[in-house]
């Protein structure tokens, strides 16, 4: 038998493996109570215990994330991370990795806004280097926003006294409401598969944090991601910020600036 036998890295390694092989484990947001918190200051990682009236977890925070955080956590703060569970060889311990925290009560809204975002950046969807160039003389423009609505009269306005020579061809898309994601999706995928214009621009004027959702939505970002054709965001106003501003190849600050960069 004790040919057969592990030894105990080999033990830890494997379960450790077994842990790191789970969907669920690799992404998942868990909510608790703040206890035996430590800032190492040293190397800016946040070490703290994470529990509720009947279980605890043990969390750590590397500095890259812990320098991203909007508050400072104290020991009794309720809070919601999100991260990975994995395990330390060393110790024989599971534990929580988070790249994300929120304190509970600033809104379920902005702490998933944040989460993701997190998440997306973790996963390199953000990088600077895997942003596609705007061409500088584009022949046709494909535009994604609603067909109703003050943006698309404004850009194509702007883009017909900037650049007239530029063909433009709307993909009229729901910008609101609970089927929007998708919409937005279908005309980014439809201008990819036509293969028909050099760039795309996709946004909405103004409105209320509710009314820009559809465009903080993770399916739009992954399909703006995989997109071949460059994308411009031209998402509400100019201190408006979505993840698909975050994630498209150039983030304009209104629809109307999106026309302006998008051409000569």
């Amino acid at each position: 038998m004790m040919n057969d036998a592990f030894s105990v890295t080999q033990l830890n390694e494997y379960v450790k493996a077994l842990i790191d092989s789970d969907e669920i484990l690799q992404s998942v947001a868990v909510c608790g109570e703040i206890s035996n918190f430590k800032n190492h200051y040293a190397t800016g990682h946040l070490y703290f215990t994470l529990k509720d009236d009947k279980s605890l977890i043990k969390c750590v925070m590397f500095a890259r994330d812990a320098s991203r955080l909007r508050f400072e956590p104290q020991n009794g703060m309720t809070v919601s991370v999100w991260g990975r569970v994995s395990v330390f060889p060393r110790d024989g311990a599971y534990q929580l990795y988070a790249s994300f925290m929120s304190p509970i009560g600033i809104g379920d809204k902005h702490a998933a806004f944040e989460m993701l975002k997190a998440k997306l950046l973790e996963e390199g969807l953000f990088d600077a280097d895997k942003k596609k160039p705007i061409p500088m003389f584009p022949r046709r423009i494909g535009i994604v926003t609603s067909p109703t609505g003050a943006a698309i009269r404004d850009m194509v306005n702007i883009l017909g006294r900037r650049w007239p020579i530029a063909e433009l061809e709307l993909y009229p898309a729901l910008v609101q409401g609970v089927s929007a994601p998708m919409s937005l999706c279908d005309g980014i995928e439809y201008f990819n598969q036509k293969n028909n214009v050099d760039v795309i621009i996709i946004g909405r004027g103004g409105g209320s944090g509710e009314d820009l959702d559809a465009f903080n939505s993770e399916m739009l970002a992954r399909t703006i991601f995989e997109s071949d054709i460059p994308v411009v965001s031209a998402v509400g106003h100019e201190t408006d910020f979505t993840i698909c501003d975050f994630v498209s190849d150039l983030r304009a600050p209104t629809p109307s600036a999106a026309a302006e960069l998008a051409v000569p």
